[in-house]
């Protein structure tokens, strides 16, 4: 069925019409075309376009409707050109003329509008809960190895000892600034475009703002050319899931690493890896490879909806059809990655010993090493340099700074003494950091109770 067929006396081009149709994809958009409708049929009632009984009439509808797609009972139809059209005939055929009143005041533009905000501000709700399962997750593991040392890279060599729970407070940093981002998205968007027509408004005395209240909204729109033609917030919130991407992908391209063979540093989970075909010694970590492959393809969403919007003048062109299919591959993709990622860290196994010991062999504590000269009255361009005179000397005998004999230190400078052992020990290396934001024990034992106390006052929105 189409709506707007009264001006056409020719049928569509067959392949024109399934070119041009929707209902393939924005079928999914069901509930919030019919909580939409809802909404706008009691405004319609208020404001006396329409009578009490016949709003309750389309209501009960309407009602019926959606608990029967809920239960499978009724199947949405491909016949169609779009969910609107769905649902508006299968009012009319339960309703008859009743349900055609329905529409009055309302563009299929503002309606399509409507649900799309709908639709993103649930899917934004559902991703921060689960990026708040996430950030509980890490919490625990940061709790449970503020004692395990590990060392810290730059440039992917070993650079400075730190702790298993530093390392993992920085991702927790990530994924806090990443709710945020979508806190800040759904306070943006949180404007109601329905009333705003085609583009232009409408004659009826429409009350904008009861139906903003009725579905949530902070308020109605202020333009309707733009409440019909804008996208911003679904590529706010592509940017925002791309981002979220990325420091999922940064945090799998570490496991991975940890995983080889050279690192050892974990084990993932039998139930996160796969196997090889021909060799059967493998476990891959293909979840996580996965997790980082799938990166591209919520990135290519937002390039897409960037490069269509680009060329589009006011107010709506049919261009904005093409915001639904890659908007709801990139919102499932990334909270499946979210979801399967939360899984995978709380089930890795880590090797404390093997952390350790690479932290032990890489010189991480070189730097602390000068620092003990310092403190003897040494400048530090010249401590700089012994230190470094001192590795080449380890790295000729394959041995670290803890196993380098007293007299190799004395020969290269006179300061030192017998205490240097402990001064570049891992545990005094480590937990002598304790400036706000480092990896010793006091300063991440204070970043732990911060983080706590974010995930009391932040708890996710109830569904």
């Amino acid at each position: 069925m189409k709506l707007w067929g009264g001006r056409f006396i020719k049928e569509e081009n067959k392949a024109a019409d399934s070119f041009n149709s929707s209902i393939s994809f924005d079928k999914r958009l069901y509930r919030q075309d019919i909580l939409g409708s809802e909404a706008h049929v009691k405004m319609l009632c208020k404001v006396q376009v329409i009578s009490e009984q016949e709003r309750d009439i389309i209501l009960k509808a309407l009602d019926e409707i959606l608990s029967e797609i809920d239960s499978g009972e009724l199947i949405i139809s491909d016949e169609y050109e779009d969910i609107h059209s769905f649902v508006e005939s299968e009012l009319i055929r339960r309703t008859g003329d009743t349900g055609k009143k329905l529409h009055t005041g309302r563009s299929r533009n503002d309606q399509v509008a409507l649900d799309m905000k709908l639709y993103v501000r649930d899917d934004i709700d559902e991703t921060d809960r689960l990026l708040y399962d996430l950030l509980c997750v890490l919490l625990g593991l940061m709790k449970n190895n503020t004692g395990t040392y590990m060392p810290g890279f730059t440039h992917m060599q070993k650079a400075q000892p730190v702790t298993l729970s530093h390392h993992l407070g920085a991702y927790f940093e990530m994924f806090k600034r990443d709710r945020s981002r979508l806190t800040d998205i759904r306070s943006r968007m949180n404007t109601c475009p329905l009333g705003s027509g085609a583009l232009a408004g409408t004659t009826y005395p429409l009350a904008r703002e009861m139906t903003a209240q009725l579905l949530g909204f902070d308020s109605p729109t202020v333009n309707s050319m733009d409440s019909v033609s804008d996208r911003d917030y679904i590529i706010e919130y592509l940017g925002a899931l791309s981002i979220v991407m990325m420091h999922l992908s940064r945090f799998c391209e570490e496991l991975i690493a940890w995983n080889s063979n050279e690192y050892r540093f974990i084990e993932m989970d039998d139930g996160y890896s796969t196997g090889s075909s021909i060799m059967p010694q493998k476990k891959n970590p293909d979840i996580a490879e996965l997790i980082r492959g799938k990166t591209g393809r919520v990135y290519g969403a937002l390039m897409a909806l960037l490069t269509v919007m680009k060329g589009i003048p006011l107010a709506y062109n049919k261009d904005l059809q093409e915001d639904k299919e890659v908007s709801f591959d990139a919102m499932d993709t990334a909270k499946e990655c979210v979801a399967l990622f939360t899984g995978m860290i709380s089930t890795v196994k880590f090797n404390e010993k093997a952390m350790a010991q690479s932290a032990r062999n890489g010189f991480t504590n070189a730097t602390d090493a000068a620092d003990y000269l310092v403190r003897k009255g040494v400048p530090f361009r010249d401590a700089h340099g012994i230190i470094g005179t001192l590795v080449l000397k380890c790295i000729d005998r394959g041995v670290s700074l803890d196993e380098l004999p007293l007299s190799e230190y004395k020969e290269v400078c006179p300061a030192f003494e017998e205490n240097i052992y402990k001064a570049i020990s891992l545990e005094t290396v480590v937990e002598s950091r304790i400036t706000a934001g480092s990896p010793g024990k006091s300063a991440m034992e204070e970043a732990i109770l911060t983080e706590e106390r974010y995930l009391s006052a932040s708890a996710p929105r109830s569904i």
